[in-house]
């Protein structure tokens, strides 16, 4: 015996003017009632597929204009094309992931009570040139949010206990029961009065307040390791906000900010620093006493020396940052200082060296302009 298909619209309870919202808004409530992951009673498999072959041809423009015209035998035996049971939907759960962006009510509650992360802190700190350069040990105070010390984040003065919610009793979720003419369809959904946990506080901590955390500030020990840069963050791991339900405390993060040196200034990890000599000390040659990350070094200035002329101290820079047995080098810049005012003494002297070079004594090529020395590369034609 065969047994007659009823009509789709009568199977979702629909008008046949209905919109596709009108449908998809049907099709999930009998989704949520007859899924065979949700409902084991007898002849839930049979109702869930014969509520989804006539949502699959209800959404079907074309076989809706068929089924409309002709019935049943205009959409074909099975009405729906290739539908073998419920098993193009997998769980129970990716009927919700299509229909509501996520998982059913009863997912959500768990979620809502899940493990979750804390939060992270930012904090800054400030070191000197030097501290950056070579490491330092500092301690920054942080203020943050702590398990309550009274409580231990159970929320409850020490002599009282949680009871079970009353208003879900203790299960931690409501469940609320509507009729239709397909059956009972059941919602459910966290409880408001515990929050989803099943249960109340009697009697809250007097310290936290029944929060079961308070703010606390605590002075935390960061290293700040050798060759560190401005504006680099450390990560103290763990140190952040705590989590709740279980999960694991967020991060602390450091901005390190280095304070500018009075002469030294840092390219990568080379240090670059200005020394001013005088004409003479340029020309015939010197001896400077310098200073450098690592205290004074005596520095041999060449005679000839221009302004611009590097000297370089090879290894007295910024230790590499993880490789502190490698630095990088401490870079001189000359620079040749004019006099601007002269005695009667030396403006003579300088008088007799000017007549002695001469105007148009022949200059090195190394001093000369780069236009001179172009033309001298060319060949002069004069």
């Amino acid at each position: 015996m065969t047994t007659q298909k009823r009509d789709y619209y009568e199977v979702l309870g629909v008008s046949k003017g209905a919109s596709d919202e009108q449908l998809k808004k049907a099709f999930r409530k009998l989704a949520l009632e007859f899924h065979p992951d949700r409902n084991k009673t007898e002849g839930a498999v049979e109702k869930f597929k014969e509520v989804n072959e006539a949502y699959q041809v209800l959404t079907d423009s074309e076989k809706r204009s068929n089924y409309d015209r002709f019935g049943h035998a205009g959409v074909g035996q099975n009405g729906a094309q290739g539908f073998d049971g419920f098993d193009n939907f997998g769980g129970f759960g990716d009927i919700f992931e299509a229909f509501f962006g996520g998982g059913s009510g009863t997912q959500s509650q768990s979620r809502a009570s899940s493990a979750r992360r804390g939060s992270d802190l930012q904090y800054s700190v400030n070191v000197e040139f030097e501290e950056a350069a070579f490491g330092a040990e500092r301690e920054q105070e942080v203020r943050r949010t702590e398990v309550c010390s009274k409580c231990r984040g159970d929320r409850s003065e020490p002599e009282s206990q949680a009871v079970a919610c009353p208003n879900c009793g203790g299960s931690g979720e409501i469940r609320r029961g509507s009729q239709s003419i397909f059956g009972q369809f059941v919602q459910v959904s966290a409880c408001n009065k515990c929050q989803g946990e099943g249960k109340v506080i009697s009697d809250p901590c007097t310290q936290c307040k029944g929060r079961g955390t308070e703010v606390r500030r605590r002075k935390l020990a960061v290293s700040i390791p050798a060759g560190i840069e401005s504006g680099t963050q450390i990560r103290l791991t763990g140190e952040g906000e705590p989590g709740t339900n279980g999960g694991h405390p967020g991060d602390l993060y450091v901005s390190v900010r280095v304070k500018p040196h009075k002469l030294f200034r840092r390219d990568g990890y080379d240090i670059v620093h200005p020394e001013v000599i005088n004409v003479a000390d340029a020309a015939l040659g010197t001896t400077l006493k310098v200073p450098t990350l690592d205290g004074e070094a005596d520095v041999e200035v060449p005679p000839g020396t221009q302004t611009g002329d590097i000297i370089r101290l090879k290894g007295s820079g910024v230790p590499y940052l993880g490789r502190e047995n490698q630095r990088g080098d401490h870079l001189i810049t000359m620079v040749v200082q004019t006099p601007r005012r002269l005695d009667e003494n030396q403006r003579r002297l300088l008088q007799e060296l000017s007549e002695s070079l001469g105007r148009s004594a022949s200059v090195d090529a190394a001093d000369k302009g780069w236009f001179d020395k172009f033309k001298d590369s060319m060949g002069s034609s004069e």
